[in-house]
């Protein structure tokens, strides 16, 4: 052995720890630093939790979902399921239903929910339902902060108001489903953000894996939900992106902020006492 590999080993011995060589000049080492960060990641994480933290047991909770031409036949999509798991595991009640009859589950209760928790595409007209005493907030911002880092996710926000016709948009993708005539990535979340706006914007898409490594030519990257990420593929999406110092807010985040009712979305969350 070298007089750098017996140091390094020594060293090693000595700190108790795996010592990486890397050069910040040439890259050399930089995807052995990756796999020990795997590695030596603790997997605590696998025990967050999704919904359960938010309510007690034995509480009622509304979940509001829309069933158009978007949602997959026979089934809910994966937070969703997700939701509804947590929610029995923790012995709440789950109520279920579509935008269309939330006034008369509503009515129908008869005690008050103890949070509502609906799809972000029908934010605006849910919260005109909902009384401001109840708490709101989506499946998708639920998911930001369960996945990834729902503080720098809300942070992004600050960014829209600074967007000009023109500017660059990532919107990136977790799945590779097939896109509606009335797609949330695709359609609604471009047409609603440009009315924000007063222009067109320069949108680029991303899905699956395939998230570009160049990001610094956008102004700004809206990312989904990411259910089919797992939290650390999220977290290293998020740091990319702070690593540009390039603003990323995700689905939910975002159509609450376009609604005017980020504040109230994310009151349910107490680690946010000061979330803008």
């Amino acid at each position: 052995p070298n007089y750098n590999s017996v140091k390094k080993k020594t060293w090693e011995e000595e700190l108790g720890i795996d010592l990486v060589e890397v050069s910040a000049l040439t890259g050399r080492g930089i995807d052995d630093l990756k796999a020990a960060l795997i590695r030596k990641a603790s997997y605590a994480d696998e025990n967050r939790p999704l919904i359960s933290d938010l309510i007690n047991p034995g509480e009622l909770v509304i979940l509001v979902v829309p069933i158009d031409n978007a949602a997959p036949k026979g089934r809910l999509i994966l937070p969703q399921q997700q939701v509804i798991r947590e929610l029995l595991d923790h012995q709440a009640i789950a109520v279920i239903t579509g935008d269309n009859q939330l006034k008369p589950t509503l009515n129908n209760l008869k005690s008050q929910p103890a949070l509502v928790v609906t799809d972000s595409q029908v934010f605006g007209p849910v919260s005109t339902i909902i009384p401001l005493k109840i708490p709101l907030t989506s499946f998708s911002i639920i998911m930001a902060r369960y996945k990834g880092d729902l503080k720098t996710l809300v942070k992004g926000a600050k960014a829209v108001t600074g967007l000009k016709p023109g500017d660059r948009v990532l919107i990136a993708e977790a799945c590779t489903h097939h896109r509606q005539a009335d797609d949330i990535g695709a359609v609604k979340i471009p047409r609603w953000l440009q009315k924000k706006v007063g222009g067109n914007l320069d949108f680029n898409w991303c899905a699956g894996f395939d998230f570009p490594p160049d990001l610094a030519s956008y102004k700004l990257i809206i990312h989904c939900a990411g259910c089919m990420l797992s939290r650390r593929e999220m977290l290293y999406r998020i740091s990319l992106a702070t690593a540009e110092q390039l603003p990323i807010i995700n689905y939910g985040v975002l159509i609450a902020y376009l609604h005017g009712i980020l504040p109230r979305a994310l009151l349910p969350f107490r680690e946010l006492s000061h979330p803008l």
